[in-house]
């Protein structure tokens, strides 16, 4: 055979979820196709026969699930696809780390595709299915009978544009439209100057990076544009004055009066003026511009001691229009390192999209566009595929529904990260440092980034942005986030700059004003790329830092012991000049004078005369309009949605998504705790929420912005949270403003209003981040202004809006609007200050902001998490209206305010009874559910139950042998795979219960570092009583299947001796999750041993969902013959659970033998406590309920929940949550 195969891989039945999707997608385009069979297709070169043989069923092929064909198998009309070259192929790089595991063959190279086959489909509906199937951003048509991997190609010399500075006017107008820049003309001719005063023509490297630079990606020359001639008519023109005047006072006062006019300094002069005051004390003000920073005191088990808390908005809106798994995920890793650069921990975050409807037939998409439903479930995969994978806990997930967001994707990642003040060192990088880059490599995928997503989209758009796109690994940055957790690591850092938009040029070109950089030793991810790609490629994975020279060393080796490549590529200069070398030349040689300017200073004349008085339908309040009102796609629940998103990694999360015994009643915000490393007692907490109203804003963008003020804040103070603390970011999206004054009125009235909330209400937005061009053809996305609200506050006063207790008083506060339809801000906060102490004081139980809908809307939605009525009367006039501001208030006892109205009684009925019309709670939630079933699914479409007579079967007994260890502290090693996500709640919680705990990534840098490692790892184990496999994505889950990567570890004859010698000195296993799939992979669960398994065995397929689900279930424990769960027998228990693999599938007969032996140990269960067959309650469909299984010795546990993500004060919004304590007994085991 040759050293270059190709095989197809197919799912047997059962196990095939993929087929019947893409079958649903081409349903709506080919009404007639009978069936689709979908195959994944790997070109693997530079593998031997003997090699290959080791592999293929171990890394290729899963025996359970899989079918092996060394030839075509597809007999009907078929198309296979695959990835651009130079686009990052996760389930490829991790078939190349399997390889590299089992073998020594570092030379091996993976390509993977898809073969497609489809039954009742001609050759004219194959063409729409591959337009439908094949975005050409990412993907290409693969043809079949090519198997070859391309040659690297030799990179071309930077060219140097020969006779730049003396071209004519004619002659430069010609040059600048024929490069495609997004830098203005009227910037090549000021380049032009410059170079001329160089007296030199610049390289095509100079013009690239300046490109990119200046672009307003990076340097927000829009919002940076001297705003002249400012002019407001209509009937807000006493408004506009009035605010505006006072913004001019407000710069009087700081000093600012000689500076420009323009957005930017709108959008800052609250936080200026404020922080002058004193009113913003705890504003952390630096060099770096990483995120916003406040200073807070967190207190955790009895001390206090000075935090930085961190959070930023990134918006991926281009990107992710065309296309949208990459644009999506690789918004959150582009969030996630801003506050990471600040050295700080990223914990918590939430995601904000807007489109058009999502729901239209296929065909009504637009000509260059992508169907709605596409990038909406699309991104949606892609946002949650990062977040999942990294382990970042997502716990507020909205979608807003506009038609102008079918000019292009609203795309809107919000995360806050955390870091001890004492942590964090900054200093001026000094002449002689160095500067280090460390993490991913550079490739093709990434450029231009940051100038494309400063263009207006076209309809060629997605054919020729293909470099502009990158997909994340979010492995990767996983490991940059644990070597930024080691404090010793991070004292050595001067200043780091994340690599965003620009890659090289910006984030280097960045963090010193002078500098040199190597751009020869930049890892690649393969050759072939010139000076430029290197210069000016984005990466979501790879970080600057600035360290002493006398560092560099150990800084490099924390990095490698994170398996993290890290090389000194700069060094800081004295010169004034940023400079760049390539091959021997210096490809780039610019003053920062020059740099620093930004490009010209742009002018602008402003016209506000768009505002409009707002308008919304008043409809008469009966069963029908509520009903309706319930489905609409802005009211309607987006469960299906939110559940992708793993929203209780990192043991954080006080707040479920969604709350109440029947989960059912959608959070307000996110609140977490602090990420403290082995606390376990966290008081201090992270809250987090957005505000914006797409009607109001395209009505009136003065107040769209106040009002999205006032939502943000209300929802902060709805969870219990003091309106005090809150600090601001905004989020600014537009149409592309060209020259028209008129245009540029619309985010000049946002930022009035924005203004005004902010001085009304004594709060600053202390960043931001602006996207200026949501314009395709003559369609426009609505004047958005999205304000984020983050603040610190206390675990015991959150509270959650869904109805607790039935005798509760239900109260309402009505907000009316001042005359000029702003916010009445006094009493806003007058009445957030009351909520706040009598949350403080227990008698406020719950809080619901009023948006879309009115107060009906939010009566039901209150009534949906544990189905409890109310009975109420209240003014017809707001039952169905929009009024944000607006809150309904559950209390236990009666409260004394005249803002608010009584309004009615908490009713246990099952009724929700409002003035005279009675409505079944159960008949709302049909309505509130129901909209988006098909897209986003809640139940399967079918379930496979077994059953088993637990009459006619009885369980033998085993005899399990309890030693006496007398240890006092156990030891517990955890392994951390890449991919690993739980590392840390593991062990967390085995300490807790006085174990010794350690844990060591695997090192695969070189297959030097994997023996090391793994000779590391069996010392560990060798030394330890306990192996613990955390939970996680083992390598993305790659390639096709969960735990494959660990299984391969496993395999490793040295690694298997040593687990199996653990067991054999009465050593305990346990798996969770991912760790749970690599058991049963291994052979680990149910046998004992590390085995070779065959197509028999039981595995942990795909959820009948098909789909990532996270949520809470309840556990029943039904054997208890294991230390893991000594004395548990028939105690239930409420946990989280998030997994796309959770799904225990094996023969009948195979189940009722683990019956009879008695390692079933754990199963899903109602609300009766009956085993659960499907959805809700055992939402992957796992066969007779399996949670989690014990070996044939007990001393081996797998499960797919987290116990470990629960603490007291967690999850407070579902009302059985509780331990499942299977630590300490692990520990009390060794005593």
């Amino acid at each position: 055979m040759s050293n270059n195969k190709r095989i197809f891989v197919e799912k047997r039945g059962i196990f095939d979820v993929e087929s019947p999707k893409i079958f649903d997608e081409v349903k709506a385009v080919v009404p007639a196709i009978q069936s689709v069979k979908v195959y994944n297709v790997y070109d693997i070169f530079n593998l031997n026969d003997g090699e290959f043989e080791k592999v293929v069923n171990n890394t290729f092929v899963d025996p359970v699930t899989d079918i092996l064909h060394t030839e075509n198998p597809a007999k009907s009309i078929h198309f296979a696809m695959e990835f651009l070259p130079g686009q990052y192929d996760q389930r490829a790089d991790s078939a190349q780390q399997c390889i590299a595991l089992l073998t020594e063959n570092e030379k091996s190279k993976v390509r993977s595709g898809k073969l497609i086959e489809f039954e009742g489909v001609s050759e004219a509906d194959l063409v729409k299915i591959k337009d439908l199937l094949i975005n050409k951003v990412e993907s290409q048509e693969k043809d079949l009978s090519i198997l070859d991997i391309p040659a690297d190609e030799t990179p071309s010399k930077v060219l140097i544009h020969e006779n730049f500075i003396s071209f004519n006017e004619a002659e430069l107008e010609n040059f600048y439209n024929s490069h495609g820049f997004a830098l203005g003309l009227d910037d090549l001719k000021f380049i032009q100057e410059y170079f001329k005063t160089e007296e030199r023509n610049p390289t095509e490297t100079e013009l690239k990076v300046l490109d990119t630079y200046w672009s307003d990606h990076c340097r927000h020359t829009t919002f940076e544009t001297e705003l002249s001639d400012i002019q407001f008519e209509g009937k807000f023109k006493h408004t506009l004055e009035t605010i505006f005047n006072d913004y001019i006072e407000k710069r009087k006062f700081l000093g600012r009066e000689l500076k420009p006019i323009s957005l930017m300094d709108l959008a800052t002069v609250c936080g200026k003026y404020f922080h002058k005051t004193g009113n913003l004390d705890n504003l952390v003000i630096s060099d770096e511009i990483n995120a916003c920073t406040i200073q807070i005191e967190a207190e955790y088990d009895g001390k206090k001691e000075p935090w930085y808390l961190l959070f930023k908005n990134e918006t991926h809106n281009h990107p992710t229009e065309i296309e949208p798994f990459g644009g999506a995920s690789t918004c959150l890793g582009g969030a996630i390192r801003d506050p990471l650069s600040g050295r700080s921990f990223v914990f918590q975050a939430m995601r904000l999209t807007g489109a058009a409807d999502v729901l239209e037939p296929v065909d009504k998409t637009l000509p260059g566009k992508l169907p709605q439903k596409t990038i909406t479930k699309q991104a949606a995969n892609g946002y949650s595929s990062y977040g999942n994978q990294i382990g970042l806990a997502t716990t507020m997930v909205s979608e807003i529904y506009d038609e102008g967001y079918k000019a292009k994707r609203m795309e809107v990642g919000f995360v806050t990260g955390a870091v001890p003040v004492d942590w964090v060192r900054r200093e001026k990088p000094a002449n002689g440092d160095s500067i280090i880059i460390l993490g991913g490599a550079t490739g093709r995928d990434g450029v231009g980034g940051a100038s494309g997503s400063s263009k207006e989209q076209d309809e060629t758009s997605i054919h020729t942005m293909s470099s502009e796109v990158q997909k994340g690994n979010a492995v990767e940055e996983r490991k940059i986030q644990r070597l930024f957790r080691n404090p010793e690591l991070t004292r050595l850092i001067k200043k780091s700059n994340d690599f965003g938009a620009g890659g090289v040029s910006v984030a280097i070109g960045e963090i010193a004003d002078s500098l040199e950089v190597n751009l020869d030793v930049l890892p690649l991810k393969y050759e072939g790329l010139n000076g430029t790609e290197l210069a000016i490629s984005e990466s979501q994975e790879r970080m600057a830092v600035v360290v002493d020279p006398k560092d560099k060393e150990k800084f490099i080796k924390f990095c490698e012991a994170e398996n993290i490549v890290a090389v000194e590529v700069a060094k800081v200069t004295d010169s004034g000049r940023m400079q760049m070398f390539w091959k021997g030349d210096k490809i780039v040689d610019l003053s920062r004078a020059f740099l620093d300017t930004n490009g010209c200073s742009k002018s602008q004349e402003v016209k506000i005369n768009h505002l409009e008085e707002v308008k919304q339908e008043t409809k008469e309040f009966n069963g029908e309009n509520f009903l309706n009102t319930l489905k609409d796609k802005n009211v309607a629940s987006q469960k299906g949605l939110l559940e992708m998103f793993d929203s209780s990694v990192g043991g954080t999360t006080v707040a479920m998504p969604l709350g109440g015994k029947y989960q059912q009643t959608l959070m307000e915000g996110s609140v977490q705790t602090l990420p403290v490393l082995g606390a376990k007692d966290i008081k201090t907490v992270s809250l987090a929420s957005w505000g914006f109203d797409a009607e109001i804003s395209k009505q009136n963008s003065l107040l769209g912005a106040s009002y999205a003020v006032v939502e943000s804040v209300a929802k902060i103070v709805a969870m219990g949270g003091d309106y005090k603390n809150i600090r601001l970011s905004f989020q600014e999206y537009f149409e592309k403003l060209g020259q028209a004054p008129e245009k540029w009125g619309k985010p000049l009235a946002s930022l009035l209003g924005a203004y005004d909330a902010q001085i009304n209400l004594g709060l600053a937005a202390i960043g931001g981040k602006d996207s200026m061009s949501g314009t395709y053809q003559d369609l426009n996305v609505p004047p958005t202004l999205i304000s984020f609200a983050c603040a610190n506050g206390e675990k015991q006063n959150i509270i959650s809006p869904e109805f607790k207790t039935a005798g509760n008083k239900v109260y309402f506060f009505n907000h009316v609007a001042q005359e000029n339809g702003l916010p009445d801000y006094d009493a806003l906060k007058n009445v957030y200050e009351f909520i706040f102490e009598n949350i403080k004081s227990g008698k406020i139980v719950s809080v619901k902001t009023v948006k879309d809908g009115g107060v009906a809307v939010a009566l039901a939605k209150m009534s949906f998490g544990n189905r409890l009525g109310a009975e109420i009367n209240a003014d017809e006039n707001t039952l169905l209206a929009k009024s944000i501001g607006s809150l309904i208030i559950e209390a236990k006892e009666e409260l004394s305010s005249t803002s608010l109205q009584l309004i009615g009684e908490v009713k246990d009925s099952g009724i929700l009874k409002i003035n005279n019309l009675e409505s079944r709670i159960q008949d709302l939630e049909s309505a509130y559910t129901g909209t988006f079933e098909n897209l986003f699914p809640t139940a399967e479409k079918e379930k496979i139950t077994v059953e088993i007579d637990e009459k006619s079967n009885s369980i033998n007994p085993r005899n399990i042998i309890i030693k006496k260890h007398g240890i006092a502290q156990p030891k517990v090693f955890a392994p951390v795979f890449p991919g690993t996500n739980c590392e840390y709640d593991t062990l967390n919680a085995f300490q807790k219960e006085g174990a010794v705990v350690s844990s060591l990534p695997l090192i695969n840098i070189n297959h030097q570092l994997l023996d090391e490692s793994i000779d590391a790892w069996v010392e560990e184990i060798r030394t330890s009583q306990i192996l613990a496999f955390s939970g996680g994505f083992s390598a993305g889950d790659e390639p096709d299947g969960s735990a494959k990567f660990i299984v391969n570890v496993l395999k490793n004859e040295k690694m298997k001796n040593a687990v199996h010698e653990l067991l054999d000195r009465d050593g305990m296993i346990i798996g969770i999750c991912n760790g749970f799939q690599a058991l049963v992979k291994s052979g680990l669960l149910p046998y004992g041993r590390i085995k070779d398994l065959d197509e028999n065995a039981p595995t942990l397929a795909h959820n009948a969902i098909r789909r990532h689900i996270s949520q809470m279930v309840t556990v029943k424990v039904v054997n208890d013959e294991s230390p893991w769960l000594k004395g548990m027998k028939g105690q239930t228990f409420t946990i989280p659970i998030s997994h796309g693999e959770g799904r225990f599938m094996a023969s009948e007969e195979e189940i009722k033998k683990l019956y009879e032996n008695g390692q079933i140990a754990t199963q899903y269960i109602d609300f009766d406590g009956n085993i659960a067959h499907g959805m809700p309650f055992n939402p992957n469909n796992s066969l007779f309920g399996i949670e989690g299984v014990t070996s044939p010795c007990g001393k081996i546990y797998g499960r797919m929940g987290h116990p470990e993500r629960f603490t007291d004060g967690l999850m407070k919004n579902i009302p059985t949550a509780n331990y499942h304590n299977i630590f300490k007994n692990g520990v009390e085991y060794f005593k």
